[in-house]
C-alpha cells in the first residue's frame, strides 16, 4: 500500500520534472527503507530562504553539468525556469557565458566553478558571495552544490546515469 503510494508520488514528480525517476523507483523497490532515508533528503534540495532563484539554480545547474548527467542537468534548468529564472541566465551558465552575466550571478558562477574543480579560491569569490548572500546565503549555496550533485552520483552508480552530451536539453 505504502509502495503503492510513493510509486504514484514518483510519476507525478516525473510528469513535473519532465524526466524519468527510474533510478528512484529502483531504490524504491531494493529497498523501502533505504528510499525513505533517502526522500528525507529531498526537502533539503529544495531549501533556500535567502539567495535570489538566479543565484541559487545557477549553483544547481553548474554542480549538474558538472557531474556529467544529461537528466539531472534537464532538471536543474527545468526547476530554473520554472522558478523564473530567464533564459539568459540558464544559457548564460550552461555556456560559460560571464559577459553577459550580471556580477551578482558572476561572482556565484566563478565561486560555484571553483568549489566544483577544488580551486583554491585565490580570486576571493568566496568572500564576495559572503558579503553579497551573507552567511546564509554561502551556506545554501554550499548545499546546492552538494545536493545537485547526490543525485548524478546516485543515478550513475545504480546505471541510470545519461551523458549531458547524449541528451537533448530544453531550454
Amino acid at each position: 500500500m505504502v509502495t503503492r503510494f510513493l510509486l504514484a508520488r514518483l510519476d507525478a514528480e516525473e510528469r513535473r520534472l519532465g524526466v524519468s525517476l527510474d533510478y528512484l523507483r529502483h531504490i524504491l523497490r531494493a529497498s523501502p527503507a533505504a528510499f525513505l532515508k533517502f526522500a528525507m533528503l529531498f526537502p533539503l534540495s529544495k531549501h533556500r530562504r535567502s539567495l535570489p532563484p538566479a543565484a541559487y539554480h545557477v549553483a544547481r545547474i553548474l554542480a549538474a553539468q558538472h557531474e556529467d548527467c544529461g537528466t539531472c542537468l534537464q532538471v536543474e534548468i527545468n526547476l530554473a525556469r520554472e522558478a523564473g529564472v530567464s533564459r539568459e541566465v540558464v544559457q548564460a551558465a550552461l555556456h560559460g557565458s560571464t559577459a553577459s552575466m550580471s556580477p551578482e550571478i558572476e561572482d556565484v558562477y566563478y565561486f560555484v566553478r571553483d568549489v566544483l574543480e577544488g580551486g583554491s579560491d585565490e580570486r576571493g569569490f568566496r568572500m564576495r558571495v559572503r558579503e553579497r548572500y551573507g552567511e546564509e546565503g554561502l551556506v545554501e549555496l554550499a548545499i546546492a552544490i552538494a545536493i545537485a550533485r547526490m543525485f548524478p552520483t546516485t543515478k550513475r552508480a545504480l546505471g541510470y546515469a545519461t551523458k549531458c552530451a547524449l541528451v537533448q536539453i530544453e531550454l
